[in-house]
């Protein structure tokens, strides 16, 4: 079944992922964690609330109670979970994915998420074998409210008398943010134009994946004709945020992270930050100079979240618009902190986005280039054997450091693709490095 992918469910509805199949999934997932309370959210995707009924039934016939609080963001369903003191949780969604797309995020107790190491794989064992327990009673639905609280948790992160009058234009990309946005900052000193509020599962202005230029491209031109400070966008279930500076520049989330950093070393001093192998050197220089600790993590959710466990880490932040933060014991990736953060961070300092991000230099950096590839392994290890006279390591793929630059090659998991990110310390030497090893990958 190939909708069991490295850290969710994900398929196109109804070849790949239906109502008989949600079923099963319900089933198979109280089965393998013999939980007690199962508490689902879900998206506003024109599949989700018959997806949501087949896994609430399967969930049920298998013993379990079934807590549905109903149309939400993925990190509200992580919330949830961790507030009401239930010992799981399911997000049905498929995140960024076009409309043909559902899919499911599976976490047990305190949101803690599962990837195909930790159970996906057997869940997908038992869906395919069948092989249910009988349970000795039927499961319960039934509905609760957490939004009121889950803004009350997001807001507590800021300083919300710190927000000086800013301009925001907001774009929600037909997504869950148009239902979660107005509470997260109602009161707040700020003019907001809205964009694409409207929750609607047939994305009729552009898709909810903010990485593509095609997605972004209005948001940027509004901030521009509207004078804005700052602009934000939201991917289709929220959980991730990005942002637009005030001359219309899409900002790279490992710059974010960089930026976020520094105010959470303020309020928290000489804390832990994690950050993504493929970003900037800005962000463990930033750290350093603002005598925090860091650590290098490989990509994927389910990692920064061990991680972050493992070092007690305050914050993290990867290039593709995660930001993950530390609430007493619960490790949560959240799209709505990080846009409350950066409106804290501009009043603070008193100064344009634009000139922030202008004083770094030094800070050349490739984006994300994808390639597809036959044989992912052969590119890699040509890679390597070009490079091995910098310093290698394979935390995820194959990282080379020189004093002067560095690249992250790595494999997608769902994809016949590599990924490439590089940095130089120069416009000139990210060109000229960027076309060395594009010139090995594409030669293969």
């Amino acid at each position: 079944m190939g909708i069991f992918k490295a850290y969710d469910i994900r398929g196109t509805y109804p070849s790949e992922l239906n109502e008989d199949i949600a079923y099963k999934i319900g089933r198979a997932f109280v089965e393998f964690l013999g939980c007690r309370q199962v508490c689902i959210g879900r998206d506003m995707r024109l599949s989700s609330d018959t997806l949501f009924n087949a896994l609430a039934e399967g969930i049920t016939d298998q013993g379990a109670d079934v807590i549905d609080i109903g149309l939400c963001g993925t990190d509200m369903l992580y919330y949830a979970v961790y507030k009401l003191g239930i010992d799981s949780g399911i997000m049905i969604t498929a995140s960024h994915n076009t409309k043909e797309w559902n899919g499911m995020k599976l976490v047990k107790e305190k949101a803690i998420p599962l990837s195909e190491e930790t159970g996906i794989k057997e869940i997908e064992s038992i869906c395919i074998s069948e092989n249910f327990k009988q349970p000795s009673r039927k499961g319960t639905v039934e509905k609760a409210e957490i939004i009121d609280d889950y803004a009350e948790f997001v807001r507590s992160f800021i300083d919300l008398s710190s927000i000086k009058p800013i301009k925001v234009v907001m774009d929600a990309s037909n997504g869950i943010a148009g239902t979660i946005v107005p509470k997260i900052f109602a009161g707040l000193p700020i003019k907001t134009i809205e964009m694409n509020f409207e929750p609607d599962g047939n994305f009729p202005v552009h898709q909810s994946n903010p990485l593509i230029y095609e997605n972004r491209k209005d948001i940027m031109q509004k901030v521009v004709e509207e004078k804005a400070d700052i602009g934000i966008t939201w991917d289709g279930d929220a959980d991730r945020c990005f942002f637009i500076d005030d001359k219309g520049r899409f900002i790279q989330g490992d710059f974010i992270t960089a930026l976020l950093a520094e105010n959470m070393l303020q309020k928290n001093p000489n804390a832990m930050i994690l950050y993504d192998l493929r970003a900037s050197w800005l962000v463990k220089d930033l750290i350093e100079k603002n005598k925090g600790r860091s650590r290098m993590c490989r990509v994927g959710h389910a990692f920064f979240k061990q991680y972050m466990r493992d070092e007690n880490s305050v914050f993290a932040g990867e290039v593709t618009g995660h930001y993950y933060y530390k609430y007493e014991d619960f490790y949560t990736d959240n799209g709505m902190i990080p846009a409350l953060q950066m409106l804290e961070l501009l009043s603070l300092k008193g100064k344009k986005l634009s000139e922030i991000l202008d004083s770094f230099e030094g800070y050349h950096i490739s984006g994300e280039i994808n390639y597809e590839v036959k044989d992912k392994e052969k590119v890699m290890k040509k890679v390597e054997e070009a490079f091995k006279d910098g310093k290698i390591y394979h935390l995820d793929g194959i990282s080379v450091e020189y004093h002067d630059w560095h690249l992250n090659l790595r494999a997608s998991n769902t994809e016949p693709l590599i990924r490439l990110n590089l940095e130089a310390k120069t416009k000139e030497k990210m060109e000229q490095m960027k076309k060395k090893v594009v010139g090995i990958i594409e030669r293969g």
